[in-house]
């Protein structure tokens, strides 16, 4: 069975208020790993429609601030697929309502999640398919970014 990264797509927003800072008064990074996870779990769960955990946060790379009183975007989709694990993108932008500056790309993550059955043994999740050439390169490069994951799973094995 195939489905469309499309199929898997995942929003939220939030306020960032003061309970969600640091004290540079930005979002807190643990509380946008939260919102990550969160959120990843909800695009993986989507593809597969099983009970899924979070086998490894890959990368997340801040690459801009997110402060108080802007609004969080995420938007997560799988990305790649293995027998039972799913690779989750999720795209982190900011956005000023009180300005007309737009969305602002803040932070990147990718993030493994595997699909567990009732007894908690894996289940084979439905390949994916992109929607589109853009989505393609996702794709396309996912089975690099598993090797990665692999690698380091291994090497920290031992």
């Amino acid at each position: 069975m195939k489905k469309l990264m499309s199929e898997s797509y995942a929003v939220k927003t939030a306020n960032v208020l003061p309970p969600d800072s640091n004290s540079h008064g930005t979002l807190f990074g643990g509380r946008l790993l939260q919102y990550v996870d969160d959120i990843a779990a909800i695009s993986a769960r989507r593809h597969c429609r099983e009970a899924v955990v979070t086998a490894s946060i890959d990368s997340m790379d801040f690459l801009l601030p997110i402060n108080i009183g802007e609004i969080v975007i995420l938007e997560a989709m799988v990305t790649h697929t293995g027998r039972s694990s799913m690779e989750v993108m999720v795209k982190i932008s900011k956005e000023d309502l009180t300005r007309e500056s737009g969305k602002e790309l803040a932070a990147f993550s990718f993030l493994t999640f595997v699909a567990l059955d009732e007894n908690n043994k894996t289940v084979e999740v439905p390949k994916i398919e992109p929607d589109n050439e853009r989505l393609q390169w996702l794709s396309d490069t996912g089975k690099e970014r598993a090797e990665r994951r692999l690698e380091r799973k291994n090497t920290a094995n031992h």
